[in-house]
């Protein structure tokens, strides 16, 4: 094969003649070839979008690589506003890559969280060019994940993020004063390392003084609270049925956007369209096999995949069946592949949920139990005290923080040890039970002020002793003080096998912080409660408030 070129910051004008600039890789000898693309605000040429999209083996497999900066980022124009010209860029930009030379008219895109989304945008917009995409961790509804969690305020990504986007946008901004720029640097990026040192806590939340201080765009959901008709510009919950493209869609189990996923392709298998899914145990940035604290085998490390080969080649395998220009392989109409944890084994699937999984309910019960027996009589409630000012830190999870906060399976020793975390536990099991769907909790609460949250988990207890989570959720609630409420906790989902000999375990609590925002317990609004106040909370588990998780257990199979 003939050498691959490289063109560099190729222009792109946009309707409002902002110009945007990609890098252009073409295969070796005669085209013409079909177009991957994809479009990222954190650099075209950084290892991730490198990694996410090798566009060496892409252009060895016969396809053109576009990769594109967004509006306002590195080498393109504009002015950085996070999601607005997304949808109105992807569709000039997909028509423009598919007219350049040795492109022959169609296109895929690829990529992974924001580049995640900027495919769904491409896709609502409808440029005739577009044949496929194939989104990568990434959100269905922003107030799902993104913005927000169950009510309360992704605080953990959203101030992160917001200050690393900063250092690109203050560049710009003082690029022709060099003193105010190393101070501006300087500020932001003391800022952005003191996060776990407190910077975290500056209150109030919802109008987070560092990015006021810095004079930032934010991830989006301080805007999306003043102009709720912006947030459409990242929304693709309600809108899949306008996108006739198949999807090749990728999360883990440990992703700060699992459900997003997930929904995405149930809602593309329910408008019909062809719709592929991969799980992993993955962390929104880490596909490798250790993931937090366990090692889930080395088939489980997307370069291996279980004898299947690496998830790059996957994805190129099936853009070759969708917009490939040489001999197609199998014919392609979308399946499931999970990673079920516990046995760490993949699985194939023809569909999501899982029809034959069956919800459990697993009950909260007096002394700590968790037993599938529902209370007889009526048992003691249980109760604690909630300080704003003492949160439970975040340990572990599906998340995507400061460094200091590691995502994925971790030890719940210190969290368990607290007086404000309620755990209830089963027996050892006599014999594993798979757990693959969605779960929640329904906790009969009450609380003695006029709002607070409530964080529920789902842990594994191993043969050790050991907890580690597998997922959680939080809702935010309005209260009549003292008086109990069902309340429903989204737990997301997940694909675990407990073991037999293991335990499942149940933790109630009021905060996990600062993965959440914390609720001061005054119901002010979020963009000015800054004064706290403590909480007392009880929790019910009787005959008329039967307090539970529900898990969707999927029955043994049976040898024929």
């Amino acid at each position: 094969m003939a050498e691959i070129q490289v063109e560099f910051d190729v222009p792109a004008e946009m309707r409002d003649g902002t110009v945007l600039r990609a890098d252009v890789y073409r295969p070796g000898g005669a085209g013409p070839w079909p177009v991957l693309l994809s479009r990222l605000p954190y650099g075209k040429q950084m290892a991730l979008a490198i990694a996410l999209l090798d566009p060496l083996a892409a252009a060895r497999r016969r396809f053109m690589v576009v990769l594109q900066d967004t509006r306002g980022r590195f080498a393109s124009e504009g002015e950085w506003e996070p999601w607005t010209y997304e949808e109105s860029d992807g569709y000039d930009t997909v028509r423009w890559a598919a007219a350049l030379s040795g492109a022959n008219g169609s296109v895929g895109m690829i990529g992974a969280s924001y580049f995640g989304n900027t495919q769904w945008m491409a896709a609502l917009s409808k440029p005739p060019e577009l044949k496929a995409i194939a989104p990568m961790v990434t959100w269905s509804e922003p107030d799902d994940g993104l913005w927000t969690r169950g009510g309360a305020i992704e605080l953990g990504i959203t101030a992160p993020w917001s200050l690393m986007m900063g250092a690109d946008a203050l560049m710009r901004r003082h690029s022709t004063d060099p003193a105010t720029l190393v101070s501006s640097l300087g500020g932001l990026v003391q800022d952005l390392d003191g996060l776990a040192d407190g910077g975290y806590g500056e209150l109030p939340a919802g109008r987070f003084p560092a990015f006021v201080r810095h004079d930032l765009p934010e991830l989006g959901y301080e805007r999306s609270r003043r102009e709720p008709e912006w947030a459409r510009s990242c929304r693709v919950a309600g809108r899949h049925d306008e996108v006739d493209l198949p999807t090749f869609q990728v999360g883990g189990w440990y992703d700060i956007f699992t459900q997003g996923t997930l929904d995405n392709f149930t809602a593309m298998r329910r408008a019909g369209r062809s719709a592929t899914l991969i799980m992993g145990p993955w962390s929104h940035t880490n596909q490798q096999h250790v993931i937090g604290d366990v090692n889930f085998g080395f088939g489980a490390n997307s370069a291996f995949m279980g004898m299947r080969g690496p998830l790059h080649g996957l994805q190129l395998d099936w853009f070759q069946r969708t917009i490939g220009d040489g001999e197609a392989l199998e014919p392609d109409t979308g399946r499931v592949l999970l990673f079920v944890m516990g046995v760490n084994q993949w699985r194939e699937e023809t569909e999501w949920p899982l029809s034959r999984a069956v919800d459990t309910d697993f009950h909260l019960r007096a002394d700590g139990r968790l037993t599938q027996e529902p209370p007889a009589v009526a048992e003691q409630a249980e109760e604690f005290t909630y300080d704003p000012m003492d949160p439970v830190p975040t340990t572990g999870g599906a998340l995507l923080m400061s460094d200091e906060f590691r995502p994925g399976p971790l030890d719940q020793r210190d969290v368990e040890a607290r007086e404000d975390v309620l755990v209830f536990t089963t027996e050892p099991l006599t014999e594993d039970i798979e757990v693959t769907g969605r779960v929640k909790a329904v906790l009969f609460a009450a609380t003695d002020g006029p709002s607070t949250d409530w964080v529920a988990r789902l842990c594994d207890v191993d043969e050790h002793g050991v907890s580690r989570n597998v997922t959680d959720g939080i809702v935010r609630v309005r209260a009549t003080p003292a008086e109990p409420a069902e309340h429903v906790v989204d737990l997301w989902s997940t694909s675990i096998a407990f073991r037999a000999g293991h335990r499942i375990r149940v933790q109630v609590t009021s905060s996990n912080f600062p993965r959440w925002d914390r609720n001061l317990n005054t119901g002010e609004p979020e963009e000015s409660a800054s004064t706290a106040r403590v909480a007392r909370q009880q929790v019910f588990h009787d005959p008329a408030r039967p307090s539970r998780i529900v898990l969707p257990v999927v029955p043994a199979r049976q040898e024929a």
